[in-house]
C-alpha cells in the first residue's frame, strides 16, 4: 500500500530513533507528550476564548476522557 502522503524525513527519523539510547527515547516520548498538550490547550483557549483556566483545565480533562474511553 502507497503511503498517503509523503514522508521524505521518515527514514532519517527512523535512523535517528534507532540510534538513541532508551533514556533518549523516553525523553524524547514525554518532550512530544508535553508538545501535544501545549498544542491541545492552545487549541482550547482559540476554540473558548472566553472560559477561563480553570474551565479550560475541565474542557481538557473531559477531551482526555472522551479520547481513552475510545480506545479502550
Amino acid at each position: 500500500m502507497a503511503d498517503p502522503k509523503p514522508r521524505p524525513n521518515h527514514r532519517l527519523y527512523l535512523q535517528i530513533l534507532r540510534r538513541m539510547s532508551p533514556e533518549q527515547r523516553l525523553r524524547k516520548a514525554f518532550e512530544l507528550s508535553e508538545f501535544a498538550q501545549a498544542l491541545f490547550l492552545q487549541g482550547l483557549g482559540h476554540r473558548f476564548p472566553d472560559a477561563t483556566d480553570e474551565q479550560l483545565h475541565r474542557i481538557y480533562l473531559d477531551r482526555l476522557a472522551r479520547c481513552h474511553n475510545r480506545n479502550y
